[in-house]
């Protein structure tokens, strides 16, 4: 089933959407919350969570991506848990380490939120993202948008870890003065 048929399934209130939606994304949906909360049960409630608001936003939503649209659904519930989560615990974990990787590029206090609502200025990051190598974009949004590891990244890509570091290091660079040029960040 197309993506088109399961979006006229949610406009249409046929339960099935869901079981549409779980066949055809549920490992690409639990494997964007593994990455980002490192728990199998988390990450299935996460999943579960997508589902419900899926069916809640379709209507009025109509996506032309529904793929990019679970994804992005997953990936704030995911980063709402983690924060949750954390709470009490600030800094642990993998998360914390990939947005601390971006705080030098942006303006702004210790918390992922804040760094995640400037990185949600769509039109300059993805003028940015447009700029790049295809594989400086790929290596950027596996880090940055998936939570991979640099391991993952490397073995994916068939670099050397050094290499992800170097080639995520740069583009951090040219990020932070991508920003600074469009006067998002001081």
């Amino acid at each position: 089933m197309d993506d088109r048929e399961i979006i006229e399934l949610y406009w249409n209130r046929v339960e099935s959407a869901i079981t549409r939606t779980d066949e055809k994304y549920g490992k690409y949906s639990h494997s964007i919350a593994y990455a980002i909360l490192g728990n199998h049960e988390d990450s299935e409630e996460c999943v579960n969570d997508t589902y419900i608001n899926v069916w809640n936003s379709i209507p009025p939503q109509r996506p032309n991506s529904l793929a990019a649209y679970i994804a992005r659904i997953t990936r704030n519930l995911s980063l709402d848990k983690y924060r949750a989560s954390t709470a009490e615990k600030r800094g642990a974990g993998h998360t914390a380490t990939v947005l601390s990787e971006l705080q030098y590029c942006i303006a702004g206090s210790d918390d992922g939120r804040e760094i995640e609502d400037q990185l949600a200025m769509v039109d300059v990051l993805n003028r940015f993202l447009g700029s790049l190598s295809p594989q400086s974009r790929k290596v950027f949004m596996r880090r940055y948008w998936y939570f991979n590891s640099i391991k993952e990244i490397a073995n994916e890509y068939h670099m050397t870890e050094g290499k992800v570091k170097m080639l995520l290091l740069r583009t951090r660079r040219e990020l932070k003065k991508h920003l600074e040029r469009e006067g998002v960040s001081q």
